[in-house]
């Protein structure tokens, strides 16, 4: 996400920091390299150019070049303007009727069908009673693929067989969710390889007959500046409400990004990573400034893992832990629940490390092979040995590390790391009984594992 942008731009302040003192020539040429790195992720001109005379007016007026910290002062004025750029601020969504009505825009491919069964999952998580309905009337592999989606993640779903008239099908399902106590419907429309008039009047009728809370435009990330025009044209026609970023963990660049917003004044309300249907994110433009700048995003993370951790198992394997009655089933839970946050490099880019792209591409590689090792080594294990590892005799790490497919050493090593672990943790219960039976607190927070 944003990785070719981000390694520059970290680059630049690096080496523009590294000058003892910051003169109007080293400031026009970390302008300029910022410039060419903005044009490189396919930034429009227009917002690179507004966006570097904001940058040089804002150092002006901070006077960077005169300040104690010249580069602490830069980075904040980049991160403002990046943050500036992206929206400002989190865009949340306004569904205050009951029921609710949110209508999916965008072009065929976009992940517009995805996407609502994504976001269907976030309202689901919200508390909320989300119907999916089916109104691509022209690709019925859409409608099929939409129902699907629903069945396999209990969401309602209502479309009619063989229907054409959109506006009817929509009129019932309206029916419908009020019958069962629906409190948003999210309509998924029809979408063309490219805009057409037949296409724009079907949303526009839609549009004027339905009271609709949010038109939210699902804009593919990867297809760069063609979806500065895709979102024009939508938001000339329609007046949208918001963008869906699709795909934008394999957006490299983040061109689209950071133009999407300024070229036509919407924000950018959700994220959707992956291909997986895990539900959708909110869009914080501070936040993601703070990681294109390589500060991290501690908030997200923990959001995530409030989310997506367990917190009673959890607070079970903590327990277990530290009274060393843990196991390698334990350890494959804990091993899920990392997982659950995304990838390692994902989690990495969320951590403030102030490490290179090249070393945390590394420890990330490095973190996932092991991962993948572990686990491999952790199935080719019965469930007695996996409860009971002090079991684990020659015989028995031979035959593992055969059904592995891998080195005894390699098996032997993971072992001794995990016995280390246990005793270790052991102690700090120990520590953690004799302060509370000593002073009734303990003078520190013990770590909550396994986040």
């Amino acid at each position: 996400m944003f990785d070719s942008l981000s390694q520059k731009l970290q680059e630049i302040i690096s080496k523009t920091g590294a000058n003892s003192t910051l003169t109007e020539e080293n400031m026009q040429d970390a302008l300029r390299e910022i410039r060419r790195a903005l044009l490189g992720a396919d930034v429009s001109l227009n917002v690179v150019k507004s966006f570097i005379s904001s940058i040089k007016e804002h150092a002006e007026g901070e006077k960077v070049i005169q300040s104690t910290n010249p580069s602490q002062t830069l980075i904040k004025i980049v991160n403002d303007e990046l943050t500036e750029l992206l929206g400002k601020s989190n865009a949340p969504l306004k569904l205050d009727t009951n029921p609710s009505i949110i209508m999916m825009l965008g072009l065929q491919g976009s992940g517009k069908t995805t996407s609502s069964a994504k976001l269907a999952l976030k309202l689901k998580q919200e508390g909320k009673s989300p119907l999916l309905v089916g109104l691509d009337v022209y690709r019925p592999a859409a409608i099929l693929q939409l129902k699907t989606l629903a069945l396999d993640n209990n969401i309602p779903f209502f479309s009619i067989d063989e229907e054409k008239d959109v506006i009817k099908i929509a009129k019932e399902a309206l029916k419908y969710a009020k019958e069962n106590n629906n409190t948003v419907l999210i309509f998924d429309t029809a979408g063309r390889l490219e805009i057409d008039t037949e296409m724009m009047a079907e949303l526009v009728l839609l549009n004027h007959s339905f009271d609709i809370n949010e038109k939210l435009l699902v804009v593919d990330s990867m297809i760069g500046q063609s979806a500065i025009e895709v979102a024009l044209n939508f938001n000339e026609q329609l007046g949208i409400d918001g963008v869906i970023l699709t795909k934008l963990d394999g957006d490299t660049k983040g061109g689209c990004a950071l133009s999407i917003v300024q070229t036509i004044k919407k924000p950018i309300k959700l994220i959707a990573t992956g291909e997986n249907i895990t539900p959708l994110e909110e869009f914080h433009p501070e936040r993601m400034a703070n990681r294109i700048l390589g500060m991290g995003d501690i908030v997200t993370l923990v959001e995530r893992a409030q989310k997506n951790i367990d917190v009673q198992e959890a607070k079970a394997l903590e327990e277990k832990m530290l009274k060393s009655e843990f196991n390698f089933e334990d350890f494959l839970k804990i091993q899920k629940q990392i997982k659950a946050l995304g990838s390692f490099g994902g989690i990495l880019s969320m951590l403030p490390l102030g490490i290179s792209k090249d070393d945390s591409d590394k420890i990330s590689h490095e973190g996932e092979k092991q991962f993948k090792k572990i686990e491999v080594f952790i199935q080719s294990m019965t469930p007695q040995e996996r409860k009971n590892p002090d079991i684990l005799n020659a015989s028995r790490k031979k035959r593992i590390a055969n059904g592995a497919g891998m080195d005894i050493n390699e098996l032997n090593a993971f072992i001794a790391q995990f016995e280390t672990m246990k005793k270790m943790m052991k102690g700090l219960g120990g520590f953690k009984k004799s302060m509370k039976k000593g002073k009734g607190k303990i003078p520190f927070s013990m770590p909550k594992f396994p986040f």
